[in-house]
């Protein structure tokens, strides 16, 4: 074996048997701080193994990028999910939606549901002294309780991800409990790799970008061993994001995937600005919008007609919940709000928003739309300060296919806020160091990339042409250096 492959391979290895021990260490309530130590760890063998796939022959990069990923994904799977319990919730409106029930229609623990329950996620007795479980309404002396959270409300989970519950109940076998979810994310993870890889391959741009995802801490722990539904919507997010660069003269295809993936988890609305980069026409970004807004507003539909209840369940209480209507109720705006007074805080991110929103749709490169999609989500990132690892599953994807790497601080970030915030007791001042932190290092790097004029228009900007009426002009040549 080349030895820089082999080096490759050893690094691997080593964030892999570091994965496993960190999955299997259950110290998110005993132990937060010793528990983000084991992430650090995965993040500095995820960066060296990074830095030694630059020196992998070309030939050995491909396979051994997937090896990685498979074994990568695979750590998610050796443990129940550790520091979630969303996928308990998923599973249970899987059940509800097999049993003939909208899964908008009722709360977890009303009495119209007690003939669903089973002892996995409604356990009894001295399982219910766990710190995550929450208590229901019961009649016997022994307590009640359920793995899922915030059991008093309807689900907040867009019709793409509840049709997706749905299908992992159906060809989930009796008794299979968290295995499915996370065996079905560990799939959809490696449909991500396969996606980039496809749609890097398409550009002619280096395949080792597809690694920032393939072997990112963040997608066993989070996509993977926590399950979580976001993983869907990078997947989709990345597939309509191909086909809005790839397949220019079809840009509604990308365009219903975008809506697809909007329908997954709302969150991907973000990079809808990017995939109308460099658009001039209003026909070439209604051919992309009305079909998303088409996909979302249909998938909703079936819903609506079947339940009773608002299709939208606790989406309103969760936005209050999590302080992003209040600046002063939580750690959301932590960075803007180190400035500013807290009143300010929402005023200010929407300006700032539509503005980088506004640039990248009219400076943004046609053929790099997840350029501009990344350039969005990350200021959005870095100024929301969501205190959640999860949502950085999209942010992660992004930077798969752009290879700007300096954005990955924001995904360690998630983390550091939501395990290291528990350690210290104080989520806000974290939010703000740690955020803080990433995006010192974005500003840092862009500055550098200016300064070696890496910074603006990419070859790969070039690399399809369209024809036709309407078709940009053919670009000069640009010179390679030896």
């Amino acid at each position: 074996m080349n030895p820089r492959t082999a080096l490759t391979a050893t690094v691997l290895a080593a964030l892999t048997a570091v994965l496993v021990l960190t999955v299997r260490y259950d110290g998110y309530f005993t132990d937060p701080a010793g528990l983000f130590w084991w992430y650090a760890a995965c993040w500095v063998l995820f960066a060296g193994a990074l830095l030694a796939l630059r020196r992998v022959p070309a030939s050995h990069v491909v396979p051994l990028l997937v090896a990685g990923a498979v074994a990568v994904t695979v750590t998610g799977l050796v443990a129940p999910p550790r520091t979630s319990t969303d996928s308990y919730r998923y599973a249970w409106d899987g059940r509800v939606q097999s049993a003939g029930i909208s899964p908008y229609d009722h709360a977890p623990q009303d009495p119209e549901l007690v003939r669903l329950r089973d002892p996995w996620l409604f356990p009894t007795g001295a399982a219910c002294t766990v710190p995550d479980r929450a208590r229901v309404p019961h009649a016997g002396p022994a307590p009640h309780c359920t793995l899922l959270n915030r059991p008093t409300v309807h689900t907040i989970y867009p019709p793409v991800a509840e049709a997706y519950f749905l299908a992992v109940d159906r060809l989930s076998p009796e008794g299979a409990r968290h295995k499915p979810l996370q065996t079905g994310a560990g799939l959809i993870s490696l449909g991500v790799t396969g996606a980039v890889l496809l749609i890097l391959r398409r550009r002619g741009t280096d395949p080792r970008r597809a690694a920032y995802w393939a072997w990112c801490p963040v997608v066993p722990i989070e996509a993977v061993n926590n399950a979580h539904v976001d993983v869907l919507g990078a997947l989709l997010a990345v597939i309509g994001l191909g086909l809005v660069a790839v397949l220019p003269g079809r840009r509604s295809a990308g365009g219903l995937v975008l809506g697809a993936a909007i329908a997954a988890k709302l969150m991907p609305a973000v990079v809808m600005p990017g995939a109308l980069s460099g658009v001039r026409r209003v026909r070439d970004g209604a051919a992309v919008l009305l079909p998303a807004a088409a996909f979302t507003a249909f998938a909703y539909l079936p819903y609506a007609l079947l339940s009773h209840g608002s299709v939208f369940g606790y989406l309103g209480g969760y936005v209050a919940e999590e302080g992003y209507d209040d600046p002063a109720a939580g750690p959301r705006y932590a960075l803007l709000r180190t400035v500013l007074p807290d009143s300010w805080a929402l005023p200010v991110l929407v300006v700032v928003m539509a503005g980088v929103s506004l640039y990248v749709m009219w400076r943004g490169s046609p053929h790099r739309p997840w350029s501009g999609a990344l350039l969005v989500t990350g200021w959005a990132f870095a100024l929301l300060t969501p205190g959640y690892s999860w949502y950085a599953l999209l942010l992660v994807a992004l930077v798969a296919l752009d290879g700007r790497w300096e954005w990955l601080g924001l995904a360690l970030a998630g983390p550091a806020v939501y395990v290291l915030g528990r350690a210290f007791d104080s989520r806000e001042t974290m939010a703000a160091i740690a955020y803080g932190l990433a995006a010192l290092l974005v500003l840092a790097a862009t500055a550098v990339r200016r300064r070696r004029g890496t910074g603006t228009r990419r070859p790969e900007d070039f690399s399809i042409q369209t024809s036709g009426p309407g078709a940009p002009p053919s670009p000069p040549a640009v010179s390679r250096p030896a």
